[in-house]
């Protein structure tokens, strides 16, 4: 019986490594034909797990070691996502206590939110010329949007009859606010502060490849084109979809059901705002 437990776990493993397997084998087959039929230096999976090798011991790409260009993506994105979150949640908050406020605030956000991250650069350029701040800009509106529609969903999504009954018990403003809306609202703003999480990251890539940086791992995608140098843009491109991975799937995700847990709230209704 232990056997076929045990048996049942090493299928189940191999099952979970098949597709990346699949990937690695479709990439280095269409390597192989790219560089067969039209000669581009495409570079395979294995000689890209040898630059990424060298890029993590420390060998310089593009004047900058790999975590020079890591560390200062990084500090973007957390800067724009901070201001993205803190002015999102002030937002959709104030919309839900002042109608005036929402119905002038909201229309407006679900105007903006739509237009995609790139189509900001040349604003952000104009506004704030060219470096660190207009990509932190254009970082902060690929998030703010998301985040303040979830806030004001989830707040406006609570039942009249729970407001109404901590009111006949005594509750005063703070009260209900913090006790009643927060932890209803909570499920929806979560998700809201993920899709701000991911916007933003995605939106760093974009904006560091034509907003001025010369530092960064969009930065180093973009101008590994003119040195021909595809495996390390290839590894920068890995590095990208590890961290989001890491931070959105790994870590955001896990201090979303321990939060939620701690508050009592069931995040079922968290997708559909």
């Amino acid at each position: 019986m232990s056997l076929r437990l045990e048996y049942g776990r090493v299928g189940n493993r191999a099952g979970e490594l098949l597709p990346y397997l699949f990937f690695l084998a479709t990439w280095h087959i269409a390597a192989v034909a790219v560089q067969y039929f039209k000669g581009a230096p495409f570079p395979t999976p294995s000689a890209t797990f040898s630059r990424a090798v060298e890029l993590l011991a420390g060998e310089y790409f593009l004047h900058h070691s790999l975590y020079q260009h890591l560390f200062a993506s990084l500090t973007r994105w957390a800067i724009g996502f901070a201001l993205a979150a803190a002015v999102g949640l002030a937002a959709g908050i104030i919309t839900t206590i002042s109608q005036r406020a929402d119905r002038l605030i909201m229309p407006i956000t679900a105007f903006l939110q739509p237009i995609p991250s790139l189509a900001w650069i040349p604003l952000a350029v104009l506004l704030l010329g060219l470096g660190n701040q207009s990509t932190i800009f254009i970082i902060f509106l690929a998030g703010v949007f998301p985040i303040m529609i979830s806030v004001s969903a989830g707040i406006h999504s609570i039942p009249k009859g729970l407001i109404r009954a901590a009111q006949m018990m005594g509750a005063d403003k703070s009260q209900i606010f913090f006790r009643v809306l927060l932890p209803g609202a909570l499920p929806h703003l979560l998700t809201g502060l993920r899709a701000g999480l991911a916007n933003g990251w995605r939106a760093l890539i974009a904006a560091e490849m034509v907003g001025g940086t010369d530092l960064g791992l969009g930065y180093a995608i973009f101008q590994a084109r003119w040195s021909l140098d595809y495996s390390s843009a290839f590894v920068a491109m890995i590095l990208i979809a590890l961290i989001g991975l890491l931070i959105e799937g790994g870590i955001f995700r896990k201090v979303e059901a321990k939060t939620v847990k701690i508050w009592g709230m069931s995040n079922q209704g968290g997708g559909q705002c």
